[in-house]
């Protein structure tokens, strides 16, 4: 009998081993019974092993049925994994191709604009915001605004305010502008008035009428609307209290989230472009104002604050906003059609065309996506062609046919080359 050669290669260590070095030869009874117990454990262990092409899981010592789906198993042959490409090539013919709708495109040099589509939300510019705080306990005896959202010019006249506090200084300004008072005296009583709040134009107003100044003006530090109005005519207020609040509509914020692959060539300055759905067909010009130190854990997204000029007012505080961040152009990239590109979350490819009708799947590394084109970093020369229509068919029927090959099997015959 002849004894393959594999099975005599498993043998030869276990004779080795009973023998020895220099020691008696075994007996022939021995070496027979050595010889039927090694050969029947290689046969076992070379004892093909069945399995279904479409769950894995499915392994039986003989030929069958899969019990999930019902399809034949397939003898395992794990030698021949190594001997097959990883995505093999699929051979399509051209009434095939016709009928698929097979449209391939060719991998070029160009030039794409780095930018960034993303969407947001109008916010008041923080810095053009002013709180309005009573320096003194007092009255609102006088309030010249009706609500939220008045328009009012920077020094008009918001409310007046009655406070003893204030009124005692007075009284100490006036006494401190009487002959033979030392100067620093007056400077001293000058200060205190500023210190609650009085302004020089009220300050002046003490020193050259002889009536006293009972109710203190509060002036708009700057124009606007006003945001919020926490107080009424008559009301008791303290310095705690926030009575008025004003805000500069002239310039807004929007705030934008990047995504983390977004943000390699992000900066500050860099210029923007917005719409809004309320005025379709109006943009507005803006740029980068900010890049916030840190990422949304949860979004893994970075906040982005943009600066826009509103001169007319027309952008209101938590407006929807589209927003398209520009960063200039990158020359001589190579690039296929955004739809060439098949992403499966595990691996991103594209079905590169060969000769002779032959297609296969080719992995690729992308980096950035600017109007419909993807910068291919690696995977793909230049003068290559991409399949951009039915390719994931033919990147499916790769896969099947390296399925079947690892398995040691032949695909079933509707699955075969076209």
């Amino acid at each position: 009998m002849k004894m393959p050669i594999r099975i005599v290669l498993l043998i030869l260590p276990l004779l080795l081993v009973a023998c020895g070095d220099g020691g008696p030869a075994p007996s022939e009874s021995k070496l027979s019974a050595a010889l039927d117990s090694t050969e029947e454990h290689a046969r076992k262990h070379l004892d093909p092993k069945y399995v279904c092409p479409m769950h894995p899981q499915i392994v039986r010592d003989a030929p069958g049925n899969c019990p999930i789906c019902g399809m034949d198993l397939v003898a395992k042959q794990p030698d021949q994994e190594q001997q097959q490409d990883k995505y093999p090539a699929v051979t399509i013919g051209s009434a095939v191709a016709q009928n698929m709708g097979l449209r391939t495109a060719e991998v070029q040099r160009d030039r794409l604009w780095k930018r960034i589509e993303a969407v947001g939300r109008v916010e008041y510019d923080q810095g053009r915001i002013s709180h309005l705080h009573p320096r003194v306990s007092g009255w609102l005896e006088r309030l010249h605004l009706r609500s939220e959202g008045d328009p009012v010019e920077k020094g008009q006249l918001l409310a007046e305010l009655y406070s003893p506090e204030i009124l005692s200084a007075e009284v100490d300004f006036r006494v401190a502008l009487g002959p033979n008072i030392p100067a620093e005296r007056l400077e001293k009583a000058r200060n205190r008035l500023r210190l609650l709040g009085v302004d020089e134009a009220s300050i002046t107003a003490m020193g050259q009428d002889t009536n006293r100044l009972n109710r203190v003006p509060i002036h708009a530090p700057q124009a606007g609307v006003v945001a919020s109005l926490g107080v009424r005519e008559g009301m008791y207020v303290q310095p705690a209290m926030e009575m008025i609040s004003l805000v500069d509509l002239s310039s807004v914020w929007v705030l934008v989230d990047i995504f983390e692959h977004q943000i390699d060539w992000l900066k500050s300055d860099l210029s923007a472009e917005m719409r809004v759905p309320a005025y379709p067909g109006r943009t507005w010009q803006g740029q980068v104002d900010y890049l916030y130190p840190e990422l949304d854990p949860k979004t893994r997204s970075l906040r982005v604050r943009l600066r826009f000029d509103n001169p007319e007012g027309l952008l209101k505080a938590n407006m929807f906003a589209e927003v398209v961040i520009y960063g200039g152009p990158k020359h001589e990239v190579l690039v296929v059609p955004a739809e060439a590109i098949i992403s499966t979350g595990q691996r991103t490819s594209v079905v590169k065309q060969l000769e002779d009708g032959r297609f296969q799947p080719v992995d690729v590394v992308t980096g950035m996506t600017s109007k419909g084109q993807v910068e291919i970093l690696q995977g793909l020369s230049e003068g290559d062609r991409v399949v951009t229509s039915g390719q994931f068919l033919i990147d499916s029927e790769s896969n099947l046919q390296a399925s079947f090959s690892r398995l040691g099997g032949e695909p079933p015959s509707h699955h075969g080359s076209h």
